[in-house]
Order: structure tokens, then C-alpha cells, then sequence
């Protein structure tokens, strides 16, 4: 077997075959006085045995496909010979149902058919065509004239496909001299691993033109070789042979699917993958790598929708999800917000008899606390330290602020032991988990005697969420001069206060009836461009009506009329007696077209029977 590229210069009794089209093939056959015969224009496949001695040079064809353009199913071509060099070649008549792509036609005998100067052809209504010697005599040179342009580009043209184009090179076809398929295939996956893209392709075409199959494995090395090298067009070749062939694997699906939705969209992903569903010799091919291919690339764009729904086909196809399978549903319900249904995601793990990963585990925790199942993560919590692994510093904070919203503080503290026992360090996310602990749990006094423990032996962790939790602590426990330290504190140390944090001061200066030292608060807090907001003069409000400050109770309504800053002074004014004064705001209140709320409608009918 020998298959030849024409060279610019031909040497002498030499045969050559070039491709120039896309399925445009010549073969040129030239003698020692550089007389040559030149077939073009065909669409044709090639399969010479040749014979060459030193003194003549013969050419026996034992296996010729061509297929001129027009013609049908049957297709004869002539024998011709030149004397004076000796040369002769014999063609063989063909049946083109045969002819198909990665496949060899096979010859059904010699039937040769001769005419002086001219090369003779069988079309299908049986009648012979003549090709004129100007095809079958012109000179070497204007070989390149005679070049067919190349085809329009099509619908499905290499130049659609994202990713790298197609070299002229890449359609080369080998001699073969090992017809292992074994061999052959151990080859096309080192070179496949190597990243040998030209050779990979030449040697998977070569094999098929032989009629020789790479294995699946093979297969699935030169598809991963191709689809790592951005050639999804030739990848979509090789796999549609695949699957011409059944030499497709789940492996096969994933990977083109996986790039599909990369270079492609999810949704043309979807199409294939719903293709190959409704087909029975297909579907048997989709197993649950398949699904979670699938399942991970609407993940990339957190389409949890999607994900769900190849999780409930995966199900109703008899298919048991792997590992992998719920740590990407998990993760992707978790970070959608959807924890319900990684909280059932998870269940069906644990039901099938699958051990989470360390991850899988750390996202349940989360989704436990932010649906307030805190039975639930400490017992995922216990689990994983059964299966001898560390909780993460992440995972031992939320379970211990989801205890802490539970009222559950001694639990909350043995988990901090824990935390430290595995050698994690508590930031100030652990501190605050902690103060809020003590804090919803009314423990207000021990929370300000932690937070004072932070902030003489963990300075570097304070921050405004802890410092506020302990401006919270003041005001439960009226300490209005220790809220002060505090706010100067936090100025001195650089923090950025929020109006919060001047809030809670304020608060804690009305809860221990200091007007005066609220007033300098709120004054400061203007002085530093900090705006206040409605609670800031709700406090304020409070603050005067029981230092009897009447004035600057007016003054804060005229500047910022709000239905609950009438209503709070009003209620306030009610209680100290202040009826007259009562009155006066509630007609106010009534004529600028703020609604009383039903606590102030009844104070108000009290005080005018």
C-alpha cells in the first residue's frame, strides 16, 4: 500500500495523489520522457497496489473508488497504456452505494474497458463519457491551473464553530504498515495525551480508510485531545462516527456535552441531551455522569431551575445519583438561596447510603442555620467529626450563631471548645457569635464581661459588630456612661460608627432619663456629618418628654413631620399629663394629613371625655 502527496516537482516513474477540495482528488502518474496522465475533478478515494521496477514502470489497480460528478451508481473507468515508457494502469468496476465516508469501497472485479486516447466512463444510464486527452495529457506545470475552486462554505463549516479553524494539512491520510486495531488504538492515546493533534486526526483517518476501528477508549482520549485543543467541530465528527459505529459511552456524551455548553450555550447542551433521551438506542448511553455533566453546567450560571429538573429526570429514569451528583446540588441550591431543597438533596444522599464530602457538609450547616434548623446541623455537625474529619472555622461559627438565635448557649460554648480543640483560631465572627449568644439569652451582664475580655486580650478581632453588641448590652443594663466610653473608643480606634452605633447611646441615655447627655450625643453626631434617621428622633423625642423639654419636642416635629414621630409624642405627652399640650399636636398631626395609629386615636378619645 503506498499513498503519495504530489510534490511541485514529480520524480520520474512516480505516482502522485493530491487533495484540493473538499473532496477533489488527483492522481497524476508520469514516466521517464515527463509524459503524464492527470485525472482531476473527481471526487474520489484511492487504494492502489503499485509495482515499480528499474527498467519499466506498471501500475496495477486492485481497488479504485471515483466518482465523477454526474454520475451514478455505477462507475467504470478505462486501461490505457504508453509504450514508449511502459506505463499501464487497470481500473476495476465499482458499486457506489458502497461509498461512504471513513469507508473503502470494494472492487467487484476487473473489467477494463480501452480506448485509444481517451479515458472512459460509466455513467449510471450506462452509456460511456468521454474525458478529452486536454484532461488526461496536459503538461506538469498547469496542474495548478486546473484546480477546482474550493466549495462554497456551508451551514455546518468549520468556520460556524467557535474555537481554532482547520488547517489545509489536517485531511492527510497515512500508509499503514501495523493493522493492529490494538496497536493502532494505544497509539491514537499517546498521542491523543501528547496533545498531537494533526497526527492524532491523520491516524484516526488512516484507520478508517482502511476499515480498522479504535476502541472506545481511544476514542474518548482523541475526543478529550481535541475538545482541550478548541476543535469542537472535528470533536462533533468523531463522536457522530462513534455513534454510527456504538462505540459510545457515557464518558463520550459528557464530554461533548460539557463543551457544547461551554463554547455553545446550556441550551443547545439541553437540545442534544433531550435528543439522545428520546432515543432508545441513544438513552441507554446516559448514565448519571451524564446527568451530572449537565447538573454542573447550569451550576456555572446558577440555573438551580434546570439543575432540579435533571435531578427529578435522573430519579424517574431508575438512575441513583453518585457523590457528585448531590455535592453539585447542594452547592447550587445552597448558593441559590434554595436551602429547602439541598436540605432534601442531602436526605436523599443519606438514604442512599452515600457519605457527603467535607464541602457537601459545610454547605448543609449553612443552609441549616439560615432555616433555623439547628437540630439538624449540629447533627451534620456530630457526623462529621464521627467520620474523623475538622469542621471548618466557617461551619463551627454558623452552627454556633445558629444556636445562639436558638437560645441554646451552653451548646454554642461547647462547640467553641470544640472549635479550638481542632486548632482553629476564633475570629470576630466566632467572638460575635458568642456575644449575640449571651445576648438573646437575656445574659446581658455576662455578654459586656466577654466583650471586655475581647477587647483586652483580642484587640486585633474588635470590630463594629462587636462593639455595637456591647453599646446593646449598655442599653439593657441602663450604663449609659459606659455606652459612652465606648462610642469614644470606637472614634479614637479609627472606626467607622454608624448611625447605629449613635443610636444605641441615645437609647441608653433616654433609658437612664439623661436628656441632657442625649442631646450632646446627637449633637456630636451631626458635628460629624453622620445624618440621623428616624430612631435617632424617636430616642431624642422620648429623651425630652420626660426631662419635661417641651420645646425641643416642637422643634424636632416642625423640622421633620413623620406620622411616628407625632404619634410617639403625643402617646408620650398623654402619659405625663401634658393633655392640652396632647391636643395641640394631634390637630397639628390631623391638618397636615398625618394618620394617628389606633393608640393614639384612644388616648386621645380618653383625654377629651
Amino acid at each position: 500500500m503506498l499513498i503519495v502527496e504530489m510534490p511541485r516537482s514529480s520524480p520520474v516513474n512516480s505516482v502522485s495523489i493530491c487533495t484540493t477540495g473538499h473532496q477533489s482528488l488527483y492522481c497524476c502518474l508520469r514516466g521517464r520522457d515527463g509524459v503524464h496522465q492527470q485525472f482531476i475533478k473527481w471526487c474520489a478515494i484511492f487504494k492502489l497496489n503499485l509495482k515499480i521496477r528499474t527498467t519499466s514502470s506498471q501500475c496495477f489497480g486492485s481497488s479504485v473508488v471515483t466518482l465523477g460528478e454526474g454520475s451514478g451508481k455505477w462507475l467504470r473507468s478505462a486501461k490505457w497504456r504508453i509504450p514508449d515508457v511502459g506505463l499501464s494502469s487497470k481500473c476495476v468496476e465499482i458499486d457506489s452505494s458502497c461509498f461512504s465516508p471513513c469507508k473503502v469501497a470494494k472492487g467487484r472485479g476487473f473489467e477494463p474497458v480501452f480506448k485509444e486516447d481517451k479515458v472512459l466512463i460509466l455513467p449510471q444510464n450506462g452509456d460511456l463519457a468521454e474525458v478529452s486527452a486536454h484532461h488526461m495529457l496536459s503538461t506538469w506545470g498547469s496542474l495548478a491551473d486546473e484546480v477546482a475552486d474550493p466549495p462554497p462554505p456551508q451551514i455546518g463549516d468549520i468556520s460556524m464553530v467557535p474555537g481554532k479553524t482547520r488547517d489545509a494539512g489536517d485531511d492527510k491520510i497515512h500508509y499503514l504498515e501495523v493493522k493492529n486495531e490494538k496497536k493502532l488504538s494505544e497509539r491514537i492515546i499517546k498521542l491523543s495525551r501528547s496533545n498531537k493533534v494533526r497526527s492524532v486526526l491523520a491516524l484516526y483517518r488512516s484507520m478508517a480508510f482502511c476499515g480498522l476501528l479504535p476502541n472506545l477508549h481511544a476514542c474518548n482520549s482523541l475526543l478529550s485531545c481535541l475538545l482541550r485543543n478548541d476543535r469542537l467541530h472535528d470533536a462533533l465528527k468523531i463522536f457522530k462516527f462513534m455513534k454510527a459505529k456504538e462505540t459510545v459511552s457515557g464518558h463520550s456524551y459528557s464530554l461533548i456535552l460539557k463543551a457544547i455548553a461551554s463554547y455553545r450555550s446550556c441550551d443547545a447542551a439541553l437540545i442534544m441531551f433531550e435528543e439522545a433521551e428520546r432515543e432508545q438506542d441513544t438513552n441507554k448511553y446516559l448514565d448519571a455522569v451524564v446527568y451530572n455533566t449537565m447538573i454542573a453546567a447550569f451550576g456555572k450560571g446558577n440555573n438551580w431551575v434546570q439543575a432540579e429538573r435533571m435531578w427529578r429526570t435522573l430519579q424517574k429514569n431508575g438512575h441513583v445519583g453518585t457523590v457528585v451528583t448531590y455535592r453539585l446540588l447542594i452547592c447550587i441550591f445552597v448558593r441559590s438561596g434554595q436551602n429547602e431543597l439541598a436540605l432534601d438533596a442531602y436526605n436523599e444522599m443519606v438514604q442512599n447510603g452515600l457519605s457527603p464530602c467535607k464541602d457537601s457538609l459545610e454547605a448543609i450547616i449553612g443552609a441549616c442555620v439560615r432555616e433555623g434548623k439547628w437540630e439538624m446541623g449540629l447533627s451534620v455537625f456530630q457526623s462529621v467529626m464521627k467520620n474523623g474529619r475538622k469542621p471548618s472555622l466557617t461551619s463551627c461559627n454558623a452552627l454556633i450563631n445558629s444556636l445562639g438565635k436558638a437560645g441554646r448557649v451552653e451548646l454554642a460554648f461547647k462547640v467553641y471548645g470544640l472549635m479550638e480543640s481542632f486548632g482553629h483560631v476564633p475570629d470576630a465572627y466566632s467572638w460575635n457569635a458568642l456575644l449575640g449568644a449571651l445576648y438573646s439569652s437575656n445574659q446581658h451582664a455576662d455578654a459586656l464581661c466577654l466583650f471586655e475580655s475581647i477587647r483586652k486580650e483580642h484587640k486585633s478581632v474588635l470590630n463594629l459588630h462587636i462593639y455595637n453588641t456591647g453599646l446593646m448590652c449598655c442599653q439593657r443594663l441602663g450604663l449609659w456612661d459606659k455606652a459612652v466610653q465606648l462610642l469614644w473608643q470606637m472614634e479614637t480606634n479609627g472606626l467607622p460608627v454608624s448611625v447605629m452605633s449613635y443610636n444605641l447611646v441615645i437609647a441608653s441615655c433616654e433609658g437612664a432619663r439623661k436628656p441632657d447627655i442625649a442631646l450632646q450625643v446627637y449633637e456630636h453626631m451631626v458635628q460629624r456629618t453622620i445624618s440621623p434617621d428616624t430612631f435617632t428622633f424617636l430616642s431624642l423625642i422620648r429623651s425630652f418628654i420626660w426631662g419635661s423639654r417641651w420645646s425641643e419636642v416642637e422643634e424636632i416635629l416642625n423640622s421633620r413631620p413623620d406620622g411616628s414621630l407625632y404619634n410617639t409624642a403625643i402617646q408620650g405627652m398623654c402619659l405625663r399629663n401634658q393633655s392640652d399640650m396632647a391636643r395641640k399636636l394631634y390637630m397639628q398631626m390631623r391638618k397636615i394629613g398625618l394618620k394617628p395609629d389606633g393608640k393614639t386615636r384612644a388616648l386621645m378619645l380618653q383625654n377629651l371625655t
